[in-house]
């Protein structure tokens, strides 16, 4: 990317390593955003199969799994900017099937789901403590958009002092520009950026399998 070393010089990018106990957080796979004539299109479809494995290797190894879906309430009471600047965005609501998790990612029993108005799937919802109270420091993250929800997410994951490690190849958008871009920021100042087949090894190896 043009410009990058100018991040070099002022000594951002610094490596973060895999450290305590690792959890998955999946945002906002869900139908709406696997639909390209919806909210999705570009590479979601790809990263989706992509996260099917990564969610088996977090349920033989007993990782916390998170997952976020966006849901407003049935007359928009809590209509937000969010919806505001994304109108379609209001009308996921809890029994709409836009809304629901993708099948082959679907929720088992034990996994936190948590129900989101906002970007990030931390914001007014019990995600920190839920990680906390389970020890984890370690976060990987899957999902979409890459530009949006994820990238929120990031930021807050950060900011709550996890460690946040997005899943390259799990992470999609509805079109590239925003998805590298966005990707190359997030590796430069908020996590690290790794496709999760380098990462697996390193990782089964840290969780003590």
């Amino acid at each position: 990317m043009a410009g990058q070393d100018v991040y070099a010089r002022q000594g951002f990018g610094n490596r973060l390593d895999v450290a305590g106990n690792i959890g998955l957080l999946i945002v906002d796979f869900v139908n709406g955003f696997a639909d390209p004539q919806a909210f999705g299109g570009g590479n979601v479809a790809d990263a989706i199969a992509n996260t099917r494995p990564v969610l088996e290797d977090a349920r033989q190894r007993g990782w916390p799994v998170a997952h976020s879906r966006i849901v407003f309430a049935d007359d928009k009471a809590d209509l937000n900017i969010f919806g505001l600047k994304v109108p379609p965005l209001a009308n996921l609501r809890r029994d709409d099937p836009a809304s629901a998790i993708v099948d082959e990612l679907a929720p088992a029993k034990g996994e936190l789901v948590v129900c989101k108005t906002e970007p990030s799937a931390f914001f007014g919802t019990n995600l920190a403590a839920w990680l906390t109270q389970r020890a984890v420091r370690t976060l990987l993250i899957a999902g979409a958009t890459t530009s949006g929800c994820v990238r929120a997410s990031v930021v807050d994951a950060m900011s709550h002092g996890f460690r946040p490690f997005v899943l390259e190849d799990c992470v999609g958008d509805r079109a590239l520009e925003p998805h590298r871009a966005n990707l190359f920021d997030i590796q430069q100042k908020y996590g690290e950026v790794v496709p999760y087949p380098g990462l697996r090894a390193q990782l089964l190896a840290q969780s003590g399998i």
